[in-house]
């Protein structure tokens, strides 16, 4: 089931929108399988792969569905260019509206807007504000409502029980200094590269494209895709942050209920 969900979410986006190529459309199927066939064999093995937080919902879960609430609301506003239904319309007056509200003097759309090659006309640059404004929202919300889960749910297991062989195939626990301390450690570098990739993402792609001859506004897919990782990528990463600073609180509030236990044993054994 989650091989057949990750395949429709690369493939939404193609089949919502209208007059791509054949050759496109191979293309997207042949990543749909290949995401479909990564997830599968990550998620069937029984040994750790790639994917992180395999055995702690909802972190992929909430991943996933900001991914494909971003690709799918993106997709609906470039459609209603040609199809202007009640819902296209309704999400890109939603886009319009976040993308003037967000975009203030050093703000990441700021960035982006100024990022814009040289002849972009006005209707691509106001269809960028709203792909921007959209991604924002989604990205902001499913942050707000990972950091809820976490607390209600006492992410990642009520338990506190936690397999980090399985879950963090990539962090050794036992290698280097103290492991709440390499928690904090990547919780805060991963923060900091959420918060400054908005702003280095734009200038480096406007940079390569510019060299490679390459452009955003080729077709409408290609915005589509472009705006999203602009959002999903930070925002991954601060939940990536949000997570590994929740670990290292609950393995520290385990240390000290076992040095308080101890102490309390000892304590039992000095009075007999």
């Amino acid at each position: 089931m989650r091989a057949i969900l990750v395949a429709l979410l690369v493939a939404t986006p193609s089949l919502l929108l209208p007059g791509l190529g054949q050759e496109i459309t191979q293309i997207v199927a042949l990543l749909a399988i290949f995401a479909a066939f990564f997830v599968f064999v990550e998620y069937a093995a029984t040994y750790p792969g790639l994917v992180e937080f395999r055995d702690a919902p909802p972190y992929n879960r909430v991943r996933f569905l900001m991914l494909l609430a971003t690709l799918f609301l993106i997709t609906v506003a470039c459609r209603g260019q040609y199809d202007p239904t009640p819902l296209a319309e309704f999400v890109t007056a939603i886009g319009l509206l976040l993308g003037h509200s967000v975009d203030f003097p050093y703000s990441p759309l700021s960035i982006v807007m100024d990022a814009l090659p040289r002849g972009t006309t006005v209707e691509q640059a106001q269809m960028v504000r709203i792909a921007a404004g959209l991604a924002y929202l989604v990205a902001l919300v499913s942050l707000t409502v990972f950091a809820i889960l976490i607390r209600l749910r006492s992410w990642p297991s009520p338990t506190g029980s936690f397999n980090v062989w399985i879950n963090l195939p990539t962090f050794d626990p036992t290698a280097g200094t103290d492991v709440v301390k390499r928690l904090n450690r990547d919780a805060r570098v991963n923060i900091i590269l959420g918060f400054v990739l908005p702003y280095i993402t734009p200038p480096l792609a406007a940079f390569i494209a510019a060299n490679h001859n390459l452009s955003m506004f080729s077709n409408d897919l290609t915005l589509v895709w472009t705006v999203t990782l602009w959002a999903f990528l930070p925002a991954s990463l601060f939940m990536r942050g949000i997570a590994m600073h929740r670990l290292s609180d609950m393995i520290e509030a385990k240390r000290k209920r076992l040095v308080d236990a101890s102490m309390n044993h000892g304590d039992g054994l000095h009075a007999f």
